[in-house]
């Protein structure tokens, strides 16, 4: 039975990062060009079971449960007008290239103002980079010439978190950001509330289960019976 409380244990603690991820993603529904993630859980192993007279296989029992993988949607986006004119948005692939303390990171957030050296920055101040490498200015009317935004081709990006990414540049999209508008969030709100409430179900069951199992080894306590 001891076995049975640590495969109920490894669920609850796979289905709580589960739910971490889920609130995150619930937590960025708003957030421009925000990508979600998907986690996948698999069983861990299993042992088989014999019959211990005669050696007969009589089945398998798994070990635990952990999360396998944990995959970012990367696909673009529907874009939403905003009117202000140094918003930006990526309507193909590609990232914003922006230099942050850190170094380069990469971004499809194009919620973007200026800062008092007539730069283009993201919400955190950090520049954001041309097709020359160097920071964007922005023109004396307030707006920004699209031609000059870098759009970075970064293949597998990897999430380094406050909406930025990290991979290896391959190049520059020939395509320009669209000005006056921001990509949306690719999280389905309805979707992972229902993904939320699945997950806390499923770490409900891990409690009924391991408390059922501690039930039922007190009264094997008491009555004396081997474990």
């Amino acid at each position: 039975m001891e076995r049975g409380l640590f495969i109920a244990a490894s669920g609850m603690v796979a289905e709580m990062a589960r739910q971490d991820q889920i609130a995150n993603d619930l937590a960025n529904a708003a957030t421009p060009g925000y990508k979600a993630d998907r986690s996948s859980l698999h069983q861990f192993g299993e042992l088989m079971v014999t019959d211990l007279p005669t050696g007969m296989v009589v089945g398998s029992v798994g070990r635990s449960t952990q999360v396998a993988e944990q995959a970012t949607d990367l696909s673009a986006q529907p874009v939403r007008d905003t009117g202000e004119p140094l918003d930006l948005a990526i309507t193909g692939e590609g990232f914003f290239s922006v230099q942050t303390p850190q170094g380069v990171r990469f971004t499809r957030n194009g919620s973007f103002t200026s800062n008092q050296a007539g730069q283009l920055v993201d919400q955190l101040g950090n520049a954001v980079l041309g097709r020359n490498g160097q920071p964007v200015q922005v023109n004396a009317d307030g707006t920004v010439t699209t031609a000059n935004v870098g759009v970075a081709l970064v293949p597998n990006a990897r999430k380094a978190g406050e909406g930025y990414f990290t991979g290896a540049q391959t190049g520059q999209s020939p395509d320009e950001p669209r000005a006056g508008a921001l990509e949306a969030s690719s999280v389905d709100a309805a979707r992972t509330m229902v993904d939320m409430m699945a997950s806390m179900r499923a770490f409900e069951a891990g409690q009924k289960a391991i408390s059922t199992i501690d039930s039922t080894l007190e009264k094997a306590n008491q009555l004396g019976m081997p474990r």
